[in-house]
């Protein structure tokens, strides 16, 4: 991983999934007893819950839907039943071996759920949780964050104009302006590692737009990289780590969707894939000023961290 041995504690995170020898793949098959005997002590409070909420966020909604529901009940008057809350918001029966949700669902939810507010929720968890480990003292972090994303986004854009990645901004709007520029970030701070064949360009590791006749399940299934990504869609954006859907939000936030992936690699303890490294931690030391070790520090990141220095004058 590249992180900053000052803020981030990665080697307290890599020993203890080490030692159980628990990867990030067996991270949905943990139980709440798992992930506390894992990162016990109350300064991980959020992150147990930020973990636990990743891949069990669908079963919490059911229960605090049904509290007294009879059938299904774990014993604890929870039910059990896993429901997907942007399908409708009438109780189901419970059923003991419900069909997982479809990800087309939770792209485009019905217009009357509640599943954006849920999905508030767990943006804030993450956010600051984000905080937490970078800057727990400062109650403007998050703010702070906003800020230096959009000055590095307004410089990036003269950048990857400079390095012809980008055309003139003029006449797009945000959405477009956005995804051109979460598409051509991984060439302005290029990897000297190829992404997988079977990915495709580098900027597949973070974004992907989803094509009219393409089912997100299977593309889910399909990716060869664990990282987060953010799926594209007509209307929505949704956030996925692995085949699993973590969050969605309205296609009008896709500028800040590049935080919330930061956000989910520091709060999981996710290895960058190497194909968009240098980007990431590029991204690390200048938006969210958390410095790269020296240890860290590899010859690609130097090289495109002095060519970026150099066109801003700095």
């Amino acid at each position: 991983m590249c992180r900053s041995a000052s803020t981030w504690p990665h080697a307290f995170a890599t020993e203890k999934m080490r030692a159980a020898d628990i990867s990030e793949a067996l991270l949905p098959t943990l139980s709440r007893q798992d992930i506390r005997d894992l990162f016990p002590g109350p300064e991980h409070f959020l992150r147990r819950k930020a973990t636990w909420k990743l891949f069990h966020k669908e079963q919490e909604v059911q229960q605090a839907a049904s509290p007294n529901q009879e059938n299904g009940s774990n014993g604890r008057g929870l039910a059990t039943v896993q429901v997907n809350p942007c399908v409708s918001e009438t109780p189901r029966p419970s059923n003991p071996t419900p069909p997982q949700p479809d990800v087309q669902e939770i792209l485009d939810p019905p217009r009357t759920c509640s599943y954006p507010t849920l999905n508030m929720l767990f943006i804030l968890t993450v956010m600051d949780e984000l905080r937490c480990i970078l800057d727990r003292s400062n109650p403007d972090f998050i703010s702070d964050l906003k800020t230096s994303w959009e000055s590095f986004y307004g410089k990036a854009q003269f950048y990857g104009v400079f390095k012809k990645l980008l055309g003139p901004s003029t006449t797009q709007d945000k959405v477009t302006r956005s995804i051109a520029m979460m598409k051509a970030l991984p060439e302005m701070f290029p990897s000297p590692v190829a992404p997988p064949k079977n990915l495709g360009h580098a900027s597949e590791a973070m974004v992907h737009i989803l094509e009219p006749t393409e089912n997100p399940n299977t593309y889910l299934q399909r990716r060869p990289v664990f990282s987060p990504v953010l799926i594209i869609c007509d209307s929505s954006c949704m956030l996925a780590i692995g085949s699993t859907p973590v969050i969605t939000f309205p296609k009008e936030n896709i500028d800040t969707a590049v935080l919330y992936l930061l956000a989910y690699y520091y709060t999981f303890h996710l290895t960058y894939p190497k194909c968009i490294a240098t980007l990431l931690s590029v991204l690390q030391s200048e938006v969210q000023q958390d410095a790269i070790h020296d240890s860290y520090a590899t010859s690609s990141y130097k090289k495109a961290l002095s060519e970026w220095k150099k066109f801003i004058g700095e």
